[in-house]
């Protein structure tokens, strides 16, 4: 017998309160650290829902994360980044979406994996290039590998963090610039027919506890000396490219 609590497919009340919850945790820790949050949501609705739906509700709960992060650190973005990596997001949409879910995942993981290892222990490379051509690139590539595996944030992060010099620079940067990612990405969905009216009280829901996260993990950040920021960043991405690239190897059948 299938569940719908407010009308929101195959969820019950424990299920829903579990997952607005997770929002508010994976945005807390988006605000603080730069990365993981999005990853951490994507595992849990993982559990619930098929990837026709978990990869567009992601995207959607990470859109309004964002959103809500940007409008509480909008004074330190750096905006010269923005532009460039518009347009790259918008063609990688196009691209992605014109092949969803034809390629091999566990391809685009293993690359992704590598390239979120050597950006982040090589930082010359990630700051490479002009401005433009850079994030414009970064932005193609996170949005086009976004389509298939929709958490792409540890890609972008250690070129976010090569080009700010401050740790709130970089948090207000990275959610300006995945904000991006989210709304082409959801644009591409929207043009593929995807559909998700029956999961929009759910996704209201994450949404508002994913602004509160963001507020009280601002705060944190806000206490956090800057050494101790990049420390803790580096990690954290080098953790998360060895779970990909243990997933692509999952996925791949090597083990």
């Amino acid at each position: 017998m299938e569940t719908e609590f407010l009308g929101v497919p195959n969820v019950d009340g424990l299920i829903f309160l579990g997952l607005t919850l997770t929002a508010l945790c994976a945005a807390f820790i988006t605000a603080v650290i730069g990365s993981a949050g999005g990853l951490l949501l994507l595992g849990v609705l993982a559990l619930v829902f098929p990837p026709t739906v978990l990869i567009p509700l992601h995207t959607v709960v990470m859109l309004g994360d964002n959103v809500s992060r940007v409008a509480i650190m909008w004074r330190h973005i750096f905006r010269a980044a923005l532009f460039p990596f518009f347009v790259g997001a918008a063609l990688g949409a196009i691209a992605g979406g014109q092949i969803f879910m034809t390629l091999p995942t566990a391809t685009l993981q293993v690359i992704l994996g590598v390239s979120i290892i050597v950006f982040t222990w090589m930082p010359k490379i990630a700051s490479s290039r002009s401005l433009g051509s850079r994030f414009g690139l970064v932005g193609f590539i996170a949005t086009f590998i976004g389509i298939f595996v929709s958490a792409v944030g540890a890609l972008v992060g250690p070129f976010i963090a090569a080009a700010c010099t401050d740790r709130r620079e970089v948090i207000s940067t990275f959610s300006a610039v995945m904000g991006l990612i989210h709304l082409w990405k959801l644009i591409a969905f929207g043009l593929l027919g995807v559909t998700l009216a029956p999961y929009l009280p759910l996704m209201v829901a994450m949404v508002t506890t994913a602004a509160i996260g963001n507020l009280a993990g601002s705060r944190v950040l806000n206490k956090i000396p800057e050494s101790a920021f990049r420390s803790i960043f580096r990690v954290v991405l080098t953790a998360l490219a060895i779970r990909i690239l243990w997933l692509a190897g999952k996925n791949g059948g090597l083990f």
